[in-house]
């Protein structure tokens, strides 16, 4: 008789249960940029929304007095506009976003940096 392994639990989106994939990180973003402006998430319209690679774990939007691992960070940078004003997301692949203000945004590496 042989023992077989126990049965592997089905994989989560992250420990806390944050959005991995683009088309549901879209909507998060979407519910929060209609949130800012005051509008109705139906009138958020995506204007960019894409894979790329930040250069470090700022995830492209660094903040001062801050460290950041220094290794390169597949992510998603997710542009909208709502209520006439445009707000630029950036995401890590494992779920984590921030809306990141226009001043401390740095772009995603070039499309050959993708990993």
């Amino acid at each position: 008789m042989t023992d077989s392994p126990p049965p592997r639990a089905p994989a989560t989106p992250d420990r806390q249960g944050a959005p991995t994939d683009l088309a549901s990180l879209v909507r998060v973003v979407s519910d929060d940029a209609a949130r800012r402006s005051g509008v109705d998430p139906s009138r958020v319209r995506v204007l960019e929304a894409g894979a790329v690679t930040w250069s470090d774990g700022s995830l492209g939007c660094p903040e001062p007095d801050r460290m950041y691992t220094q290794a390169l960070v597949p992510g998603y940078r997710i542009r909208v506009e709502a209520g006439g004003q445009a707000f630029d997301y950036h995401a890590g692949a494992r779920g984590t976003w921030r809306l990141c203000p226009a001043e401390r945004a740095r772009p995603p590496l070039p499309q050959g940096g993708r990993i």
